[in-house]
């Protein structure tokens, strides 16, 4: 259990308790940094930046390479911890730890061989597009995967050069300073720095006029506020701001594997993944068996799982999370809507809720119209593919979809139309290595991911070369 811990720099602002979302019991505590602590941390970075950026690309990739086998070694007390202060099943935290250290060895692989361009200029002359490290970046994580997504930002900005200050979630503080802390053991003095706090320490790390870059996954009022934030300073923004993500069932699909597919991507890890389905649109041609087979699948995912098929669901982060999970169920039910599983809210301690599976549910109600951000799963039922696309389009977000269809017209015309940057085809999860997407609308802009965060990563110098003229 994870010991209080205070920062280094007193401020006025209260502490903030962390709890065990499945015993309410408290596991520490951290003082948020303050505008000394910011800036301090800021200044560390911005101080080490040139050196770091002078650093040959071998030998900077090779020490994430080292961090990523410590990492690895780390990996069940990590996952242990994550448990602790999210709720995250021990096997699915492990699994997010083990994928961090994966994607840091993918961008220690990368890092050295990141180019620029050569251009046809004249024959006398050499022009050339060369990336340069942007400076001073500002990773601000959630806790949601906070190890997987810390890794993949911090680990694309230290191959390319740049210098990073990490902000991890005040639900996770001790973890994300753990993780932190490993990493910067490879590192030189001031290239990776962490401060703790919630949204005033971000706020204050996002305003500072020495970073060059903030990156940030997170909820879309968070995003608002950094991009605002970035105008006054010039800094680059990197926003994956979370989405309203939507499942197609079209008619002719096995509604018993319609259902699997459904409740993976309604209840894994709570409902709290960036990409999880939030609103299903069936057709109404195989609506009943899906419905009966989506209530049993709800069933399967408990607590602790004793027996053969039955799927871990952990506690929501918090209890402010289960209030807002919550609300949004209690309002489409007194609505009109019908829970075919869960929907109530449990007593005791803790901040679990159960897999819950609506339907009767109408596009005005909150728990389709914006991101609920837990194990539910709410139905609606359409009359055609054509209504399903067209109601799965109208939403102001733009992350992820998936279809599940035997019509690969259906698929492709889906596909091509939904405004989303990640559009899954008859899996609700997976994908080939190296995809990268950007998300749309309120869920956010640029590359967070992929080889494609490096060039995020850089900012591109013209150069060109030709020989002076001879002394005359």
């Amino acid at each position: 259990m994870p010991s209080t811990r205070r920062s280094r720099v007193t401020t006025a602002a209260a502490d903030i308790e962390i709890h065990d979302p499945a015993t309410d019991e408290v596991v520490g505590r951290v003082a948020p940094a303050g505008p000394e602590e910011v800036d301090d941390a800021v200044g560390r970075a911005a101080g080490a930046a040139p050196a770091w950026a002078r650093t040959d690309a071998a030998e900077r990739a090779g020490r994430v390479r080292e961090a990523a086998s410590a990492l690895r070694a780390e990996a069940e007390d990590l996952a242990r911890l994550n448990e602790t202060e999210t709720g995250r099943p021990y096997d699915d935290g492990l699994g997010g730890v083990l994928a961090a250290a994966g994607t840091l060895e993918q961008y220690a692989e990368l890092g050295p061989v990141h180019r620029g361009r050569s251009l046809q200029g004249s024959w006398s002359a050499t022009d050339l597009m060369v990336p340069e490290p942007r400076g001073v970046v500002a990773a601000i994580t959630p806790w949601n995967d906070p190890v997987a997504v810390a890794a993949g930002l911090i680990g694309a900005a230290l191959v390319t050069g740049n210098t990073v200050v990490h902000k991890p979630s005040e639900r996770c503080p001790h973890l994300g300073r753990r993780v932190a802390d490993l990493l910067a053991s490879f590192l030189p003095d001031g290239v990776l720095t962490v401060v703790d706090g919630a949204g005033p320490t971000g706020a204050l790390l996002c305003a500072h006029e020495a970073v060059d870059l903030i990156a940030h996954v997170g909820s879309v009022a968070a995003g608002r506020a950094i991009a605002e934030a970035a105008v006054g300073t010039g800094a680059k923004v990197l926003l994956e701001n979370g989405g309203n993500d939507p499942l197609i069932v079209d008619d002719g699909v096995d509604p018993r594997w319609a259902a699997e597919q459904a409740a993976l991507g309604s209840y894994a890890n709570g409902g709290q993944v960036c990409v999880s389905v939030e609103r299903i649109y069936c057709h109404r041609g195989v609506a009943d068996e899906f419905l009966a087979a989506l209530a049993h699948e709800a069933g399967r995912w408990v607590y602790r799982p004793s027996t053969p098929g039955e799927k871990a669901l952990g506690p929501l982060v918090d209890r402010r999370q289960r209030e807002h999970v919550h609300s949004h169920v209690a309002e489409a039910l007194a609505a009109g809507a019908t829970a075919h599983a869960g929907g109530e809210l449990p007593t005791g301690t803790g901040a679990f809720y159960p897999a819950t599976v609506l339907s009767g549910c109408t596009p005005d109600m909150r728990i389709l119209r914006e991101e609920t951000f837990g194990p539910v799963a709410p139905v609606r039922v359409v009359d055609s593919f054509e209504q399903a696309l067209t109601e799965a389009v109208d939403d102001p977000h733009g992350l992820a979809a998936t279809v599940l269809t035997p019509d690969m017209a259906h698929a492709q015309e889906a596909w091509k139309t939904l405004p989303v940057g990640t559009v899954k085809v008859n899996a609700v999860f997976g994908g080939a290595p190296g995809g990268a997407a950007q998300p749309r609308g309120l869920s956010g802009a640029g590359y967070g991911y992929g080889p494609e965060l490096l060039d995020e990563m850089t900012t591109t110098k013209v150069v060109h070369l030709e020989a002076a003229p001879p002394r005359r």
